[in-house]
């Protein structure tokens, strides 16, 4: 089972609201997912990552999405140069 770290849509029409979910990559974006360790809010950037949940599940080799990798490096769970290390430690195993 791949897992991804990715955002799940919450909200109405024209008001997002998004979760951060851990999830199986055949689940729909807004369906089931395993674990929800944060939650994102554009409109008031506003941003609430559990750091140890997250870093938990990418050193087991769960994939963060694009704009997760981004929203991880702002609320400084990875560093600018760790974004590449789990993708770097599965190459040398």
């Amino acid at each position: 089972m791949a897992v991804h770290i990715r955002l799940a849509r919450m909200g109405t029409k024209k008001l997002p609201f998004y979760r951060i979910v851990v999830a199986d990559q055949r689940s729909p974006r807004g369906g089931r997912f395993i674990e929800r360790i944060g939650t994102w809010d554009p409109r008031r950037s506003e941003l609430h990552i559990e750091g140890a949940r997250a870093q938990h599940w990418l050193s087991h080799g769960a994939q963060a999405s694009a704009t997760v990798t981004v929203l991880l490096k702002q609320a400084k769970v990875l560093g600018a140069s760790a974004a590449g290390a789990p993708a770097a430690a599965a190459a040398k195993a």
